[in-house]
Formats: C-alpha cells, sequence, structure tokens
C-alpha cells in the first residue's frame, strides 16, 4: 500500500495524520481516510490563487472547487504512478535482460524512495511549510522522471524511481494537509473521499497506458514520461498559493493567519474564521502536549494500541496485494496470457475492479463499521488465493518463471543486437494503441511466435499452453482479490488507526505506523519474484493465502469494534484492556 494521511472527524475536529505528525483542528463530523502518494495540481493550483484574489466576490463555493481540482489530480497522479509498474516492467525485463533481483530491484527503488520520505519528510513539511515542500517534491518528480528517459539502464531506471518515489510521497502528504488546511469545513469530507476514489481511477489509467504503448518499442519512456507535465506546472504554479493558515498559527503568525482565512471563506465569514482559528490554536496545543515516548508507554495502554496498529499494516502488506499490483502483468503471462498485449490488456481489469470495489466502502463504512468489511474482505481474498494456488498448481504454473519470458528473439535496440526476450512485441511497428490481441495473442498459439524463435519453459509449454480454461479463472480469482483487498484492508486499515489512538498522540502513531508499512512494502517488493523461484508461484499463492485468514483471526480477537461509537468511547475502552 502506500503513503497514508488518516483524516478523522469528531467533536469539532478533525485530525489529519502524515508521517509528519501533524494534526490539524477544523470544524466538522464524521470520519473517512486518504491513502497517499500522490502528486498533483496544475490548473488547479493557479485557480486557488485567483480564489486567493477576488475571495470576496466568490466564496467558499470557489475555494472547494479549486480543492476539488487539487484533490482529484492528486490521487490520479499517485494512482497512475501504482498502475503503470507491472505493464512497464514486461518491455523492460526484455530490453535490459534482468534477473529476478534486478527487476524486484527495479520495483522496489520506488518504495524505497517513498520509504525514505517517510521517514525525513515531516521535517521539512514543519519547518518550510505545505507549499515550498510542494515545490520541492514537484522538483523531484521531474528529475527523477527526466533520469527515466535517459538511455536505458538498471543503475539510472532505478535512481530515477527512487527520486520519483521521494516526490510522489511529499507531494502526497503536503497536498492533503494544504487540501485540508484551506478546503471548507462542510466539504472537506467529500474531498477526502473523492482522492481515495480518483486514485483508483489513476491505478486504472497506469494499467490502461501501459497497454496502449505496449506496441512502442520505447513505449516504457512515453508510460513514465506523462507524469512530467504535471509536476512542472505543480512547480511553476506553487509560488501564486496562498500560504496554509494552520502553517502561519505554528510559526506564530496568527494575524496573517486570520487574513488568509478571510480570503479563502468569504468576507461574510468573520465570526466563522475567528472560530476556526481557535480550533487550529487548540489543536496545535494539544499535539505539543504529547511526545513520541509516551507511545511506548503503558499510559492508556499506548504500547498495546501501537502494537496493533503495526501488527495491522503488517498483515495488510503480507498478503501480497503490493506484489500481485507491481507484477500483475508478468503473473498473467505465467498463466496463459501469452503476449505483453494481452496480459497489459488483462491487467487493466484490476484497475477497473478497484475502481468499482472502493464504491462500497466509501458508500457503507458508516453503517457498517471497518470491522466488518475486514472480516469479509480477509475471508474473500483467502478464498480467491486458494483458487489461484489450485489452479496454477494443476496447470503446472510452478514449472514456468515470472523473470523471464516465454518467447526469445533476435531485435536490435538503440543501435546494438541483444539477443533477449521480447515478450511477443513487434519493435518493427510505431503504433500509439495497441489493438486487442488476437485469438493466436490470448491462447498462446504457436502462430504468434516470430520465425526462428524457441521456447524457453517446457513447463510453460506442456502445462498452461493447451489448458484455455486456467488463465481465466487465475484471472477471475485474481480480480475477485482485488476486489475483496478494495473494499477492506485497501481502506479499513486506515479508518482504524484513526479511531484506535487518542487524538493528542495519533499523528506521530500513525506516522510510526507508516514507516512500518513502507518498510514491510519494499520487504515484499524486493522478495516476490525470487520466492516464486525458489518455492513456486502456487506456494506463495498459499502463503498468501495463510496470512489473510491469519489477518482474519487477528481482526476478530484484537481490532476493537467502532461502528456508532466515538472516539471517546474507543479510547476508553482500550485504555481497560
Amino acid at each position: 500500500m502506500l503513503f497514508h494521511v488518516v483524516c478523522h472527524w469528531e467533536d469539532d475536529q478533525l485530525s489529519v495524520l502524515s508521517p509528519c505528525s501533524t494534526v490539524l483542528g477544523v470544524s466538522q463530523y464524521g470520519h473517512c481516510n486518504l491513502l497517499p502518494w500522490p502528486h498533483l495540481q496544475s490548473s488547479c493550483l493557479l485557480a486557488a490563487w485567483l480564489r486567493h484574489v477576488h475571495a470576496d466576490k466568490q466564496g467558499p463555493w470557489a475555494s472547494f472547487f479549486w480543492c476539488f481540482s487539487e484533490s482529484v489530480k492528486s490521487g490520479l497522479m499517485l494512482g497512475y504512478e501504482l498502475g503503470l509498474t507491472s505493464g512497464v516492467l514486461l518491455q523492460l525485463r526484455g530490453i535490459l535482460s534482468l534477473s529476478c533481483r534486478e527487476q524486484e530491484l527495479l520495483v522496489g527503488s520506488l518504495l524505497l524512495g517513498c520509504l525514505v520520505i517517510s521517514i525525513a519528510g515531516g521535517w521539512g513539511l514543519d519547518r518550510y511549510g505545505r507549499r515550498w515542500s510542494m515545490l520541492l517534491s514537484g522538483g523531484l518528480v521531474a528529475g527523477g522522471t527526466l533520469l527515466l528517459l535517459l538511455p536505458a539502464s538498471l543503475t539510472t531506471l532505478s535512481l530515477g524511481r527512487a527520486v520519483v518515489g521521494m516526490g510522489t510521497a511529499l507531494s502526497g502528504t503536503a497536498a492533503c494537509m494544504y487540501i485540508a488546511e484551506i478546503a471548507p469545513r462542510e466539504r472537506r469530507g467529500l474531498l477526502v473521499t473523492l482522492y481515495e476514489l480518483m486514485v483508483v481511477v489513476g491505478v486504472l489509467l497506469g494499467f490502461g497506458c501501459s497497454y496502449a504503448f505496449s506496441a512502442l518499442p520505447n513505449g516504457w519512456r512515453y508510460t513514465f514520461g506523462l507524469v512530467l507535465p504535471p509536476a512542472v506546472l505543480q512547480a511553476a504554479a506553487l509560488v501564486l498559493l496562498p500560504p496554509s493558515p494552520r502553517f502561519l498559527v505554528a510559526r506564530g503568525d496568527s494575524k496573517r493567519a486570520k487574513e488568509v482565512l478571510v480570503r479563502l471563506r468569504g468576507v461574510a465569514s468573520r465570526e466563522t474564521v475567528e472560530e476556526e482559528l481557535r480550533g487550529i490554536q487548540a489543536g496545535l496545543k494539544e499535539e505539543a502536549e504529547h511526545g513520541f515516548r509516551e507511545l511506548f508507554s503503558d499510559k492508556a495502554n499506548l504500547r498495546r494500541r501501537l502494537l496493533t496498529g503495526v501488527a495491522l499494516v503488517f498483515l495488510q502488506q503480507t498478503t501480497g496485494q503490493p506484489n500481485l499490483l507491481s507484477y500483475a502483468s508478468p503473473l498473467l503471462r505465467s498463466v496463459g496470457f501469452h503476449s505483453d498485449a494481452a496480459a497489459n490488456l488483462a491487467s487493466t481489469g484490476f484497475g477497473v475492479v478497484k475502481v468499482v470495489g472502493t464504491v462500497p466502502a466509501v458508500l457503507l463504512v458508516d453503517r457498517v463499521g471497518p470491522k466488518s468489511f475486514l472480516c469479509v474482505g480477509a475471508v474473500a481474498m483467502g478464498m480467491s488465493l486458494v483458487t489461484l494456488g489450485v489452479v496454477t498448481l494443476q496447470s503446472r504454473t510452478h514449472l514456468t518463471s515470472l523473470c523471464q519470458s516465454s518467447v526469445w528473439v533476435n531485435h536490435t535496440y538503440q543501435g546494438r543486437n541483444l539477443n533477449t526476450p521480447s515478450f511477443g512485441l513487434n519493435y518493427s511497428s510505431f503504433k500509439l494503441f495497441t489493438p486487442p490481441p488476437d485469438e493466436s495473442q490470448w491462447n498462446g498459439s504457436d502462430s504468434a511466435e516470430a520465425p526462428g524463435t524457441k521456447r524457453e519453459d517446457a513447463g510453460m509449454g506442456s502445462g498452461v499452453r493447451g489448458r484455455g480454461h486456467v488463465k481465466w479463472i487465475s484471472l477471475v480469482s485474481l480480480l475477485v482479490y482485488v476486489a475483496a483487498f478494495s473494499f477492506s484492508l485497501g481502506p479499513m486499515v486506515y479508518v482504524v488507526l484513526s479511531e484506535i489512538f487518542p487524538t493528542g498522540i495519533r499523528g506521530k502513531a500513525v506516522s510510526v505506523v507508516s514507516a512500518v508499512n513502507w518498510a514491510t512494502n519494499l520487504l515484499m517488493s524486493m522478495t516476490f519474484l525470487s520466492a516464486t523461484e525458489r518455492i513456486g508461484v502456487p506456494n506463495v499463492m498459499f502463503l498468501y493465502a495463510t496470512i489473510s485468514f491469519i489477518l482474519l483471526v487477528f481482526v476478530i480477537l484484537f481490532i476493537p469494534e467502532t461502528q456508532g461509537r466515538t472516539l471517546e468511547q474507543i479510547s476508553k475502552e482500550l485504555a481497560k484492556k
């Protein structure tokens, strides 16, 4: 999973929690959560400046619209970065003849950058503010993308992805904080849930663009490069934005903070502005009264609460969701989709299912409660993984390698002859959009192979090939798994995290949990291909299924039922255990 900012409304207070341990005080009731990692704004930043200049004529709805634009773009760009990985990996591993470990390094480099920022980025956010942090993040994304467009090598690609990861992680935290701090209070909940939805829409776009450019010899460059214009526009427009009122209060400039709030909310809202300003000051004071050491003490049972949160995100990551997204296309190739076009097109279904699966979580979380969603999701994930493991075992997928292609051809890349896997790509054609795969591609027919090619993997030829139903059962199992994660572990883990910690220390607790989350995500991504090489795809699926059922038991025993209860009631119960 990704960078996490958790929001919670209770008793006229909204806490926006990030790895920089920031807590914002604002008005509103309800609760929700964000899953950031983002990358944002462009025209919406300029629009926000226009609202800043003409606030007395436009009112709070204009402020809401600019925040709406930022939320949409930020979420889309985050999801896009997540969704493009598996499709791009198919091309790059053939061009560079990447081994298992090298492919894991390429995938994990993005997560390493995010981990670094999750640990170290909070200091810059608190010292220099949200705007300048977003300016830095735009520079990191642009610089990292330019590295990715240089002549291909494992070093430049890994470094570029790490820098992009740092930029998107920093951008996500800063943007979500900025949105929460300037948005009209009556519309913050909508912005938060909209952001979640846009993240999964961005994942769909990432899968779709990987498929669209898969026919190009340098299609991976176009896929990477699409994030460059928004990053540049973001950096150019940031100087026009007003500063965050909360940041100004934290720096002791309450007078200027009030002026900014008046401009953002409208001149007719001065009494509301005074109330909001007092809420910000109270939230900052409460945050300052709690230190990191309290998290590891027996006070209010905080140590146990922290361990519960850490265990929950650890189990979330070890169910394998990040791996099945990052390596979706290679996995689909191994179960019978024998061309890049077919595998990438099939993987776009993951993006569609993530969008559809997120809707019930957004609409029903307040009625059903996060614990019920987590239990249902864990069961569905476990059953789908067992099905996938059985199918891949029977189809002899355990004899195939996810690291290599089954088709080898000679082709020329950048003026030098490379005898490397082409994964069915036709490098003599230059088509912007790949046509839908024909029947021979879907079925892995020999007619789809180029003249002079040879089979590398006998297991694939004798097992998966000739069993057309295998790939469809595998695909359906994966889609069920992704859908179950999307309405349960995806959003609900962070709803729980927003509810099990006391308000004054919640930001610090979530910062620790987020660092563990990123570290576990990195560990899983850096070992997935090696694990499938050592024990086989079916056994890896069975392992993930076992962890899913362990997660179910953990949720039943240790996660409190929070539906319909106040934060105070939840906190009192947890303090007694």
